[in-house]
């Protein structure tokens, strides 16, 4: 154990120099081999930064939930720091990948995976949970004509997934919203019903990053935090997920400058007792 635990501490199991190393503004992002698995996913969380995020917000046996499952990541990293993890999907397709990836890391018990709408799903939860960590659906980006991140281009790949997959043609999924104002209404629906269930004084991490909506590029950010302040959540600040892995691609050159997002937001939240 690196430092001293301190007995008064009530939010997680970190010593003082664990805690503090933590409250960087930035963090980079960190491989394992256990992340092979998660690229079946079109935007996949990666173990080790999500494992830090359960680490600073939860104690052993506390319950999280990531209402945007995906291919479990989140489940996975709950297991590691046995943790009780509840995973929320609307695709059938990705809950069944979760219960193949559990049988191979041979996960059996303390994770559930719920096939559904969070919307609906949430408040059938018994019980309250401690903490939220999610990456919901970037809008319908992955439902434009370009080849993605991870394309393969002239026999390369830029990385390990090829082209874009969307998440469903489910009409309740973030990523099938017509517009950016439908989509932040829905999203701000599924968090209300979080913060309905959240214990008093836990937190809420989204993990998002800015993009583009009809070429204009949107500070998503600064509407997700209008969003959860106005349900109720005080914010408590953003760490930037470094990811200088990815590729630079010229956008706008040589004519406009275009950014190219080589980080996430990690936007937490925290619910304060009224």
């Amino acid at each position: 154990m690196d430092g001293i635990y301190d007995k008064r501490n009530k939010l997680n199991d970190l010593t003082g120099k664990e805690w503090l190393k933590l409250t960087k503004s930035f963090w980079v992002s960190e491989k394992c081999k256990e992340d092979k698995f998660a690229f079946q996913h079109p935007a996949p969380f990666l173990i080790k930064d999500i494992e830090k995020l359960i680490s600073l917000f939860t104690k052993k046996g506390m319950v999280v939930l990531d209402p945007f499952n995906g291919v479990g990541t989140t489940l996975v990293a709950s297991s590691n720091l046995k943790r009780k993890g509840i995973g929320i999907d609307l695709s059938k397709k990705y809950c069944k990948l979760v219960e193949k990836r559990f049988s191979e890391l041979n996960i059996k018990t303390g994770q559930k995976v719920i096939c559904g709408d969070s919307l609906k799903e949430i408040s059938k939860i018994k019980g309250k949970i401690d903490y939220c960590v999610t990456s919901p659906p970037y809008h319908n980006i992955l439902k434009n004509n370009g080849q993605g991140l991870r394309s393969e281009k002239e026999g390369k790949r830029s990385g390990p997934r090829i082209g874009v997959e969307y998440y469903s043609d489910d009409k309740n999924d973030l990523g099938n919203q017509k517009s950016y104002d439908d989509f932040l209404n829905l999203f701000g629906e599924i968090m209300t019903v979080v913060y309905k269930k959240l214990n008093d004084e836990k937190y809420t991490s989204i993990i998002i990053s800015d993009f583009t909506v009809n070429k204009k590029e949107k500070c998503v950010q600064g509407y997700v935090v209008k969003i959860m302040r106005a349900i109720g959540f005080e914010f408590s600040g953003t760490t930037a997920l470094l990811q200088d892995n990815k590729p630079l691609y010229p956008f706008g050159y040589p004519y406009a400058y275009k950014i190219n997002h080589q980080h996430q937001n990690i936007i937490t939240f925290r619910k304060k007792s009224l």
